[in-house]
């Protein structure tokens, strides 16, 4: 039962990610095409910023829809070269990922500021972290510790669509109350680390009480 219910869920999620991933897709294709209808707040006259900003939104959106089946138990059971390619290819998107925003966030900044510097930053940094450590510990053969690393790994692969959940559901239920375009509301300023921090925290927690 507990595989199948794992299985469920991960299935779920990969349909409930799937609108975000396409439309980032999309848009950062469009994006590197130069191809948007109009000019966008991401884009500049800097071209490495523009490309890493849309590099960072494509690769992002791949680890999004994807790495919730390196989780399924029958997949790594049945196919474990699968899970060895996919996985492989999942980390490369995720380094891509942190590495593309930081370099947008060094040469542009982000539009809320300082505070969403920070709070992105740490979370680009933290994806690239977990990323190396969990191809790190593959490649030795220290499968215990290769399977935290990737599950640290998978809650922060998820942040970006939590952070658009996590509005949504705000603004659904209190119509945007401490929020504005600026993104300097106290809503805002606490979303620059709750779409990442709490979850990480945890796996924290739970990896310790099943040790």
């Amino acid at each position: 039962m507990r595989p199948f219910l794992q299985t469920s869920s991960l299935v779920l999620l990969v349909l409930l990610t799937l609108p975000f991933a396409f439309y980032a897709t999309d848009f950062a294709q469009r994006g590197l095409r130069d191809a948007l209808p109009e000019p966008h707040y991401l884009q500049s006259d800097i071209a490495v910023a523009n490309v890493s900003v849309f590099v960072h939104m494509a690769a992002g959106a791949a680890i999004t829809a994807l790495v919730p089946f390196q989780l399924i138990p029958a997949i790594r059971r049945r196919w474990p070269a699968l899970h060895r390619r996919s996985g492989r290819l999942i980390i490369v998107a995720g380094v891509a990922t942190a590495v593309g925003g930081l370099i947008y966030i060094a040469l542009r900044g982000t539009i809320g500021g300082t505070p969403m510097d920070i709070g992105f930053s740490l979370y680009g940094v933290l994806l690239l972290g977990t990323a190396l450590q969990t191809i790190r510990h593959a490649r030795a053969g220290r499968f215990v510790d290769h399977n935290a690393w990737a599950l640290r790994f998978f809650w922060l692969a998820l942040g970006s669509w939590f952070y658009r959940v996590h509005y949504g559901l705000w603004y659904l239920a209190t119509d945007g109350l401490w929020s504005n375009p600026q993104f300097t509301g106290g809503f805002d300023l606490v979303q620059n680390f709750a779409f990442f921090l709490p979850y990480l925290i945890g796996v924290e927690i739970y990896l310790r009480r099943r040790r």
